[in-house]
């Protein structure tokens, strides 16, 4: 009988604590080492808008600016996002762009910390308006699976170059 009330013990503190001693670690761990929250760095996991800004000499810039709801990690992006590619209502201009400025500096983006590109458009007088802006996100190792995409009204004509992200709105 003293066997009985032993084993009937040990069930009950094994069902009470959630399993055997063994077990109780491996739920420790499953704890420490679940995922982190998805990057803020994939495509689906940010919005873009694009608005226009200040024009230079010769050129007409809009800015791209990318930012990150609550409940994402903050990751690393650098350079200027390439594959750029120009579409109005879904069709492709045929016009791509080439980069400009820095390709080694890195910022932080993620939510509460926006970041934002330039889309330099030389002034020639002979643009295509565009609705959407389709582009590669680049990280410091390299480039970011998956096509991002930003929507606003903006001309683009040959010529054009995406300039590196850098932080802020």
């Amino acid at each position: 009988m003293r066997t009985n009330q032993r084993i009937g013990v040990l069930l009950a503190v094994t069902v009470l604590t959630g399993g055997a001693v063994g077990a109780g670690v491996v739920q420790a761990s499953a704890a420490t080492d679940r995922a982190a929250a998805p990057s803020a760095c994939r495509p689906a996991n940010h919005t873009a808008t694009i608005a226009p800004s200040d024009s230079s000499a010769g050129h007409r810039h809009y800015r791209v600016t990318l930012t990150a709801p609550r409940g994402y990690e903050p990751c690393e992006l650098a350079g200027s996002p390439t594959d750029a590619r120009f579409l109005d209502h879904g069709s492709d201009s045929g016009i791509s762009a080439g980069a400009y400025g820095d390709q080694d500096g890195a910022v932080t983006f993620g939510p509460g910390h926006p970041v934002h590109f330039d889309i330099q458009v030389p002034n020639t007088g002979h643009g295509t308006s565009v609705d959407e802006a389709s582009f590669t996100l680049q990280a410091p190792g390299g480039e970011i699976p998956g096509a991002s995409f930003a929507e606003g009204a903006f001309t683009v004509a040959d010529g054009t170059l995406v300039g590196p992200v850098q932080q802020g709105a």
